[in-house]
């Protein structure tokens, strides 16, 4: 994966379409498409062809014409991989596709590994790891909210404030250690309260940084919702209305939903996983308690819990209903916890005595479940707009053990304890912080963190 083979690979999806590309990346790039590219311009080789233009042309095997292709000319270091680069815009015929890899396999031109144009890219000094991974989470991308993470973490958003920290940090290690050289003459070229002014900044922003990795992955991967109550009161009915789709099955039978059934839904740009639990009660059915245990995981996991319960049931079942959901809240007080009352349309006039507001709904009705979907919207606390979120677990690991060490140097400062030991735990900070940016690596972690981008990029 690190050797300087001229690559190549299908960069658009597999199968067939209007339109297929192929990249070409390497020193033999421009070599190879000199021998098999026939530009349509008169009296032109591909040698006499402009850098960063496109240019019409027919793709051949010698005397075979295989497509009539448009192809872009890029030379190193102005493209993305940083090296020689072509990139080829051919007709989606399956069959042209790999009559082309064919071709340029037989010129000596190898299939190009999984990430391996980004990878190229970042050890060619065209990004860091933050914004190569930040590639990544843009291709995959499913949400409005996810799209804009994913775009600041490729401009450099995060790389640009953690190189930041991590510079003025280096400069002060090395201060303190041109002290060690002038130890018998007691001289402090540090200011030890500068020294802590720093450390106290670089730790508020990485704490920031690591609390927003939770939300930030429920932003990525979905915020979790939870849809709870007892049984028969319309979770699953609701959860199938929402996605707008026959998810779960529904039945009158109550303790029908024996296990977590999940989708997503984006709402307003955010992606949501909205799940339909098992209906907590007392139970000896041994596979319905196995499922409202998972109801409970469920419950502690999710951001949002949406709490149903039947207004058709007794004054006493709700009063139960109630006090169960007051204890929630009290248990999860930085969850956002809705209380919904179902099957609305089934009661003319009930009056409820709480404290809270709850939601009135038929949850079969469209109209009654935007209003829902509407308040979900508005009662989200979590405004992330304008701040830098992680969502790899990656980043999050390496900024938990640098904001540890950072713990340790203060306390060090604190006990006043010798400047070359002051500095073993600063070299420490440097490297977590150098590892999520990717100036502290190795192969192993490359390798692991490349192969799961997708082929072609």
């Amino acid at each position: 994966m690190f050797d300087k083979d001229t690559i190549a690979i299908i960069s658009s999806p597999q199968g067939q379409g209007a339109i297929s590309i192929i990249r070409v990346s390497g020193c033999k790039a421009h070599n190879v498409l000199e021998k098999i590219f026939r530009p349509k311009i008169k009296r032109k080789k591909y040698s006499d062809l402009k850098i960063h233009k496109n240019y019409l042309g027919i793709i051949q095997d010698k005397d075979e014409i295989i497509d009539e292709v448009i192809i872009s000319k890029l030379e190193k270091p102005n493209s993305f991989t940083g090296e020689d680069m072509v990139e080829i815009f051919c007709h989606g015929s399956i069959y042209i596709q790999n009559r082309i890899m064919e071709l340029l396999s037989d010129k000596g031109i190898r299939a190009a590994n999984a990430g391996e144009f980004s990878l190229r890219s970042y050890l060619n000094g065209k990004m860091d790891l933050i914004q190569a991974e930040g590639i990544s989470d843009l291709i995959s991308s499913n949400s409005k909210t996810s799209h804009k993470i994913a775009i600041n973490q490729m401009r450099g958003g995060i790389s640009s404030e953690i190189k930041k920290m991590r510079d003025e940090l280096l400069n002060l290690t090395s201060l303190i250690e041109l002290e060690l050289d002038f130890s018998e003459e007691d001289v402090e070229f540090a200011s030890r309260d500068r020294f802590l002014s720093l450390l106290n900044n670089v730790e508020i922003f990485i704490s920031d940084l690591v609390d927003s990795f939770k939300y930030g992955n429920a932003l990525k991967d979905g915020i979790p919702v939870s849809i709870v109550g007892a049984p028969n009161v319309g979770k699953s009915t609701l959860l199938n209305s929402i996605l707008n789709e026959d998810k779960a099955i529904t039945s009158p039978i109550a303790g029908t939903t024996r296990d977590i059934i999940e989708d997503t839904f984006n709402l307003n740009g955010k992606l949501f996983r909205f799940i339909d639990t098992a209906g907590i009660r007392k139970t000896d059915d041994e596979i319905e308690k196995i499922g409202i245990a998972r109801t409970l995981e469920s419950i502690d996991k999710s951001e949002i819990i949406l709490y149903l319960i039947d207004l058709t049931t007794s004054e006493k079942n709700i009063e139960i209903e109630i006090d169960e959901l007051n204890r929630l809240k009290e248990k999860y007080e930085e969850k956002l916890i809705i209380l919904i009352f179902t099957k609305a349309d089934l009661v003319k006039k009930r009056i409820i005595r709480t404290e809270l507001k709850p939601i009135l709904i038929n949850t079969k009705e469209k109209e009654d479940v935007n209003y829902l979907k509407n308040k979900i919207i508005e009662n989200l606390n979590h405004d992330f707009s304008n701040k830098l979120i992680i969502t790899n677990s990656r980043h999050y690991s390496a900024l938990s053990l640098a904001k540890k060490e950072i713990n340790n140097v203060k306390e060090g400062l604190k006990n006043n304890i010798p400047s070359d030991l002051l500095t073993v735990d600063l070299k420490q900070v440097l490297y977590h912080l150098g590892e999520v940016t990717g100036e502290v690596t190795n192969d192993e972690i490359l390798s692991n963190i490349f192969s799961k981008f997708c082929i072609g990029k």
